[in-house]
């Protein structure tokens, strides 16, 4: 059992918890997930982590109420527990594999959608604590959905927000801010990172295209196992087959076919979609999911 040492709530729909899990504090890094049940018969829940004290044993965790365990979730208060806190999963931030001196030398922007701040913060912190500075954009549809803004302060070198309705700070998308930043203010970028809904990553990545920018995404399609045995996190980069929960989630955006991904992640959704992707993808469809044959 896993104890939430922390609750709280971001927004009406977005909430924050700190749990006592020390073995994924002592291991995680920066861009890894873990899954979540609430208990034996709990629906598994892949979320990212926000944050982490090695000292204290702590993992944060950010989420988002979409569905009947996720607005379940939300009701747990701090002294209670999670059946199963399980990670970290995937591949960590290739950022941090780099020579320190060298990210000095780079000029990087972040882009974070939604709910995508929470998995960006922990990159942007660790870069921080080594002496890079980066630029941070940060959109939402209003002003209720932006989330940890002075988390984000503290570690940004510079920190962009906008809102679609234009409610908070500016009116406009995270790309109106980049391409603003690039052609108006003469922004130099070596790499992007863009986290956040897959159809605001795919026009992150246009835009970056179009300006020469190496891009990297953190892809969030429909993850079920986490270990890479279901198959339901089935990815096209580059031509070839990938699965996010261990290829990634971290890819080179120019190469992710996002119309293919989003395209399955809506079949996904039904018996009828499921059995055409098992149809069509064959061998590397896997069917570990317990949804088909």
């Amino acid at each position: 059992m896993y104890k939430i040492v922390k609750a709280e709530r971001l927004s009406e729909n977005i909430f924050l918890c700190d749990v006592e899990a020390p073995r994924v504090a002592r291991h995680c890094e920066p861009g890894q997930f873990v899954i979540v049940r609430m208990d034996e018969d709990g629906e598994r829940i892949p979320l990212t982590i926000c944050d982490y004290d090695r000292d204290k044993g702590t993992v944060t965790i950010v989420v988002q109420e979409i569905g009947a365990s996720t607005i379940k979730m939300g009701k747990l208060k701090e002294g209670e527990y999670f059946n199963d806190f399980t990670g970290p999963l995937g591949c960590a931030s290739e950022l941090i594999e780099k020579d320190i001196e060298e990210l000095k030398k780079m000029n990087i922007v972040f882009v974070a959608g939604g709910l995508g701040t929470a998995p960006v913060y922990p990159q942007v912190k660790w870069l921080h604590e080594h002496g890079v500075d980066v630029d941070v954009i940060v959109g939402a549809k209003n002003k209720e959905l932006i989330i940890l803004e002075e988390e984000m302060k503290a570690v940004a070198g510079n920190l962009y927000i906008t809102t679609d309705d234009g409610s908070y700070v500016r009116k406009g998308m995270g790309t109106d801010v980049l391409k603003d930043l690039v052609q108006n203010q003469g922004k130099k970028y070596d790499l992007c990172v863009a986290i956040g809904p897959m159809i605001m990553m795919k026009f992150v990545c246009l835009l970056t295209k179009e300006l020469e920018i190496p891009t990297i995404v953190s892809m969030n399609p429909i993850m079920v196992d986490g270990t890479g045995m279901c198959g339901a996190c089935r990815l096209i980069v580059d031509g070839q087959v990938k699965f996010a929960c261990v290829d990634g989630p971290e890819f080179d955006g120019h190469k992710v076919d996002f119309d293919q991904a989003m395209r399955r992640q809506a079949q996904y959704r039904t018996a009828e979609g499921r059995a055409m992707l098992e149809l069509t993808e064959g061998d590397t469809h896997h069917g570990g999911c317990g949804n088909c044959n």
